[in-house]
Parts: C-alpha cells; sequence; structure tokens
C-alpha cells in the first residue's frame, strides 16, 4: 500500500480533467485525475494517497476541511498600530505579528515611491501569499498601504 499524506494543501490549477494541489508546508506539488470538488484558491486539509499502478496521480482519500481563500487591497489605510511599526523600522524590514484570535500582520517598510510596487508584489505572488493564509488557516488577506508603509492582514 502506498503512503499516505495528510497536510493542508493550496489549490493552483482546477479543471474537469486535473486538479492540483500545493503542500503549503513543504511546496510539494501533487495532481489529482478528474475531480470538481475543488476551486482554484481554495484551501484544502485532506490525506492522499498515490494511485496505483503508476503512482503519479493522487486521490483524495479524507478531506476534513475545505475553505476559500482570497485577497484584497483595501482602500482603507493601515492603522496606527500598523504605521508605529513602521515608522520604528529601517526602510525595505518587515515585521511579523500574531494578531489578537487567528491570523497575522505584516508590516513592511518600502521606500514610499516603491510603496505601490511592494503591495502589487505581495497581490502578484498570488500563490505564496495564498499558501502562508492557508498555513494560518484563514479566509482572506487584506492589503492597507499608505506612502513608506505596506500592511498585509492574514484574517479569518
Amino acid at each position: 500500500m502506498s503512503d499516505q499524506k495528510t497536510s493542508t494543501f493550496l489549490v493552483t490549477h482546477a479543471e474537469s480533467t486535473s486538479t492540483v494541489l500545493k503542500d503549503v508546508h513543504d511546496g510539494q506539488v501533487h495532481t489529482l485525475d478528474a475531480t470538481d470538488e475543488f476551486a482554484v484558491d481554495d484551501a484544502v486539509e485532506a490525506t492522499i494517497e498515490p494511485e496505483p499502478p503508476m503512482e503519479v496521480t493522487y486521490r483524495v482519500v479524507e478531506i476534513d476541511e475545505r475553505w476559500p481563500l482570497s485577497i484584497e487591497h483595501s482602500e482603507e489605510p493601515p492603522t496606527a498600530h500598523e504605521r508605529a511599526i513602521a515608522a520604528d523600522q529601517p526602510t525595505g524590514e518587515l515585521t511579523r505579528e500574531p494578531r489578537a484570535g487567528i491570523g497575522e500582520i505584516h508590516v513592511l517598510s518600502p521606500p514610499e515611491d516603491a510603496t505601490d510596487a511592494a503591495a502589487d508584489d505581495v497581490v502578484n505572488d498570488r500563490e505564496a501569499t495564498l499558501s502562508r493564509a492557508a498555513r494560518l488557516g484563514v479566509n482572506r488577506v487584506e492589503i492597507r498601504t499608505e506612502p513608506g508603509v505596506l500592511s498585509v492582514r492574514y484574517l479569518p
């Protein structure tokens, strides 16, 4: 019998013929044969195992939980606390803080004229950003900016 793997996965590709799951802990990619169970950007806590005889594709043994993930750029400015963190750290630095409850807040201090580009980088690196959200067990990522301050909030 093949080895089963239980982990949290990000759905990076989903069609009627195949689905691609990326393990958010070790980065390993697993292809499932035809399944309509998942949508791109879903997070899935599941157990999978290789399909015999070739063991190049996988099948889902059990799904413990599944939830959609999203990234949004908020019109709201960073909070006073986030602005204070950014003011106390050198340009280009990152501070990670747990949120009260579930999630995390990342505060970056980009150069003022590069704040929008830094926010775009977070949005465009969708797979890494959503993988982190899945690892944290949250549903959404909210990005807030003002010149010199970039807040990436991982929220339930």
